[in-house]
């Protein structure tokens, strides 16, 4: 696949598409900040193709760009999961919770007193903010949104947390300035494993019927 204006706009669709079809068929609402995962990063996708309309640079869209793909994935993904796990669970999913809230922290900081600027690099889209200890905030930021999903005990959940690592690993080797761009957009694309497990989610239990006697 090759990223451009048109591959964004295309995919973005597409996986807005399916992010509608997650929420509205989520039956508990404990479930939706996740379900409604496929739609954030469709949006997100539909956003990059505007910087590419655009040609980079430091608009509106790359500032929002990066706002969702850095510090609003960082904290909804754990907490996503957090409120979708099972309470055994939970316990392990809090400390990737707090890790990304206080990745959140850190990248929402940089972004509000640093530029971010666009660059198109071939075909892909690479984002430059100069962030302090980068390498470290991206190893936070994987473990946040990546183990997660690993550790959420649910098996589709477990298979997009491969899927993602995978992906990273693989954007880091292949594209390591665009890193973010291209994994985000691989996310996007693996984020269609939800609609499955939206699917076979167990139906809230009903409240008890109280017989009520006068």
């Amino acid at each position: 696949m090759c990223w451009s204006a048109t591959a964004d706009l295309v995919a973005g669709a597409a996986i807005t598409s399916v992010g509608v079809a997650c929420v509205a068929r989520t039956r508990r609402a404990r479930d939706l900040p996740l379900a409604a995962l496929p739609l954030l990063l469709g949006a997100h996708q539909l956003v990059e193709a505007q910087v590419w309309h655009t040609g980079g640079g430091t608009g509106a869209a790359t500032l929002a760009w990066a706002v969702i793909a850095l510090p609003v994935l960082a904290l909804w993904v754990p907490l996503g999961v957090w409120c979708a796990s099972a309470r055994r669970a939970r316990r392990r999913v809090t400390a990737t919770v707090l890790v990304g809230t206080v990745t959140a922290g850190f990248l929402a900081y940089g972004l509000a007193t640093r530029p971010v600027r666009a660059e198109i690099r071939g075909h892909t889209m690479a984002y430059v903010i100069g962030l302090p200890q980068a390498q470290l905030l991206v190893a936070a930021y994987l473990v946040a949104t990546v183990g997660a999903l690993l550790l959420s005990g649910d098996p589709r959940l477990t298979l997009l947390g491969v899927l993602a690592a995978a992906g990273a690993l693989v954007c880091w080797l292949l594209w390591r300035l665009e890193f973010v761009s291209t994994w985000c957009a691989l996310a996007a694309v693996c984020s269609v494993v939800l609609y499955g497990w939206v699917g076979r989610r167990p139906a809230p239990r009903p409240l008890p019927a109280w017989d009520v006697r006068h």
